[in-house]
């Protein structure tokens, strides 16, 4: 078994309106059955994902916040992957009526047309802050933080080496974790630059995609799938256990 991971988008891949279908509860179970781990890798904050995943414990490692926040469902653990937002920051916010607006353990986030003011703040208060975006979601977090990273201190807790790991998303804040992963896919729903950057698009959208992925790597292990684009963030390394 090369292919010892999956790691999905929650939000317009393994959810729908979101919410996880049954059929797609019954992969994840196959996936794990099959001694594969399941990594969770989405922007939301955890008290809104469990209120709509319950079954999140299902995860072995979930990435929130876009990358910022790193939860061990088996374990009960958070680790904080960045600082929170300053409060001139929130306060200006405020102050130029954003809103709504939410604020996690690191992430802030709102929705479009607001990132013209949210970059105007940053730039005002002179801090280091990015903007990713995901579809209508405007996100705002430490720069350096993003899935990929969160994706990355996950991956070497759990001793799993980048090249064997098969990722699945379909919007623009997911190429960065995609193109850390071995194998890149894209759900038949996701954004068409996603698409074009991806491996392997699906033909089936949301969950029914991620359904087909797990059939598919449960079936050969990917050994059907032609010959991969390039990675610029794959670093192809053996874990010592």
């Amino acid at each position: 078994m090369h292919y010892l991971a999956l790691a999905s988008d929650y939000d317009g891949t393994l959810a729908h309106d979101s919410h996880v279908s049954e059929e797609a509860h019954a992969a994840i179970r196959r996936l794990k059955d099959s001694g594969r781990k399941l990594i969770l890798v989405t922007g939301r904050e955890m008290p809104e994902l469990e209120s709509v995943f319950p079954e999140y414990r299902l995860c072995d490692a979930i990435i929130a916040e876009n990358g910022a926040l790193l939860v061990w469902p088996a374990e009960g653990r958070e680790e904080i992957l960045g600082e929170p937002p300053p409060e001139a920051f929130l306060t200006e916010i405020v102050h130029r009526g954003v809103k709504p607006f939410s604020v996690g353990k690191v992430i802030f986030a709102t929705w479009r047309p607001h990132e013209g003011a949210v970059l105007d703040v940053i730039r005002t208060l002179g801090i280091e802050y990015h903007i990713i975006f995901n579809k209508r979601a405007v996100m705002v977090l430490p720069s350096g933080i993003n899935k990929a990273t969160g994706l990355a201190k996950a991956l070497k807790r759990m001793k799993i080496a980048a090249g064997s790991v098969v990722g699945v998303g379909d919007a623009e804040n997911d190429h960065a974790f995609l193109e850390s992963c071995a194998v890149a896919a894209a759900v038949e729903n996701a954004l068409p630059a996603l698409k074009e950057r991806c491996d392997l698009v699906l033909e089936r959208d949301h969950g029914s995609g991620v359904v087909e992925l797990v059939d598919r790597l449960l079936a050969d292990d990917l050994q059907s799938l032609g010959p991969r684009k390039p990675r610029k963030e794959l670093v192809i390394q053996t874990v010592k256990t």
